[in-house]
């Protein structure tokens, strides 16, 4: 760690901790018999070190636990912030046969958080933070990474570039389809491992790309985690609880489903790329074993007619069976 030298002077014990698929680093720290995390960012410190503190200042301002800033040393790209423990919903939840009334509550807690009313203009210090929408070229950014690190990787042709245009044409109509507005508060890796379960209470880490989106983005990416495979019967269950719970009214169902299918491929498009960039640029094997998972997630979603179009296309201009094999 490029900055340990401030922490051997603060006389901390340190231990390194599991990390993400992030530039961070994070490190459990004992003081007077008590724990805290530092979270070293080698890059992008502004979303990192600083949106990651406002947002979890909010979310615990709105009862929603997460971590609480204990010391800010950004100028040394790091924070200490409070020790949630080991124990995340993932680790909790895997073995368990039940999973319905756990995995409520975390739709719940998605509902919870689209309930948060975001101000206009957020401080940090000197520093300004405000929220963006997740916007069309949003969408475009994350989904390309299917076609720059997925596809680039496991297939060679020519005319690629060409392909991409084909098919990120089609991907624009679709997400022009998209039904209800960008209007409340979207963590934006809303899934298992990101939720810790602390002394029995639910509290949410990895907050730091939260933007303002559409309602569904969360329940998509909690539904369709490609970390832990849900059985259907469960994945439809949460669907009606959240449409429930969430009160929407009976004639948005259908926009409902398809908002919730156009997120998920989405996402996991750019989950595909995302995974094979880690494995590539970063050395970081783990993710591959979730590559057919995704596939499989992606094409049940893609079973949705908004999607037939895209289908064909898919059919015509990619190795569908090469992709799917994973084999890099």
């Amino acid at each position: 760690m490029e900055n340990g030298k401030i922490l051997i002077k603060m006389n901390y014990k340190l231990k390194k901790i599991s990390g993400d698929a992030s530039f961070r680093e994070f490190y459990r720290v004992k003081k007077n018999n008590k724990t805290s995390i530092i979270v070293f960012a080698k890059k992008e410190q502004y979303k990192n070190l600083i949106v990651y503190s406002v947002v979890n200042k909010i979310l615990n301002s709105h009862n929603i636990l997460s971590p609480k800033l204990i010391k800010n040393y950004y100028k040394d790209n790091m924070i200490e912030i409070t020790d949630l423990g080991d124990n995340s919903f993932y680790d909790y939840i895997k073995n368990k046969k039940n999973k319905l009334k756990d995995y409520k509550k975390l739709i719940e807690l998605i509902i919870k958080l689209q309930k948060i009313k975001l101000k206009n203009i957020y401080h940090f210090g000197k520093k300004k933070i405000k929220f963006s929408k997740y916007s069309l070229n949003n969408l475009h950014k994350e989904s390309d990474l299917f076609f720059d690190w997925y596809l680039k990787f496991l297939i060679k042709n020519k005319n690629l570039g060409k392909i991409k245009k084909i098919l990120r044409k089609e991907l624009n109509n679709i997400y022009k389809k998209l039904y209800f507005k960008n209007n409340c508060f979207t963590h934006r890796d809303f899934h298992a491992s990101n939720i810790m379960m602390t002394k029995k209470r639910l509290s949410l880490i990895d907050s730091q790309d939260a933007i303002i989106g559409n309602p569904l983005y969360d329940v998509a990416s909690l539904i369709d985690d490609v970390r832990i495979k849900i059985p259907k019967n469960l994945q439809d269950n949460l669907f009606k609880h959240y449409i429930q719970k969430s009160k929407f009214r009976a004639k948005d169902q259908s926009y409902l489903k398809n908002d919730f299918d156009i997120l998920s491929v989405q996402r996991n498009l750019k989950i595909l790329g995302i995974f094979v960039r880690l494995y590539k640029r970063d050395r970081k094997l783990n993710y591959l074993k979730y590559l057919p998972y995704t596939w499989s997630l992606i094409e049940r979603r893609m079973r949705n007619p908004i999607f037939n179009k895209l289908n064909i296309l898919f059919k015509k201009h990619l190795p569908l069976k090469k992709l799917k094999k994973v084999k890099i």
